[in-house]
């Protein structure tokens, strides 16, 4: 499947409903659905995951994508990609109203992905996703202190 032409606005329009901190929500032009529930602590049963949860999930998601794609502008093979985001909360502001931002004050990003690159190849690589990713910018933006890991994993031929 081709990528958009430089400069074309992707689209989106999801809807919700729900009741209480459970909530259904469909992706127009999409068969799928989302479902999430608030994180127990903040009244969820743990019947689905929570918004916070689908955040986090989709800055690991994110990142694989973004990664591809530069690969792909750069014609550079990669292989296997591993992530995982560990993000700390306090839930002064949001659960019991306390002034200041609600927001994530720490997230760290911790990937392995298969490439033949060497170092310093790497290194700007790595670099590149990191400023071309929408979702670690919108965390970086916001204030959020984000930190990333990435190591270099030799890259298995199939």
């Amino acid at each position: 499947m081709p990528l958009h032409d430089k400069g074309s606005l992707l689209e989106f329009d999801l809807k919700g409903e729900g009741r209480g901190v459970l909530q259904e929500v469909s992706i127009a032009g999409s068969e799928h659905t989302v479902r999430a529930e608030g994180h127990p602590a903040f009244g969820g049963t743990d019947s689905a995951p929570s918004p916070l949860d689908y955040a986090l999930a989709a800055v690991v998601s994110c990142n694989q994508v973004t990664a591809r794609i530069v690969a792909l502008g750069e014609e550079i093979e990669i292989g296997e990609f591993h992530g995982r985001v560990e993000a700390e909360l306090d839930n002064s502001v949001l659960v019991f109203g306390a002034d200041g931002n609600p927001n994530f004050s720490s997230l760290k990003l911790t990937v392995e992905v298969e490439t033949a690159l060497d170092d310093a190849a790497f290194e700007r690589f790595v670099a590149e996703v990191n400023r071309r990713c929408p979702l670690t910018q919108l965390f970086v933006r916001s204030g959020v202190d984000v930190t990333t890991d990435w190591t270099n994993k030799a890259l298995v031929r199939s």
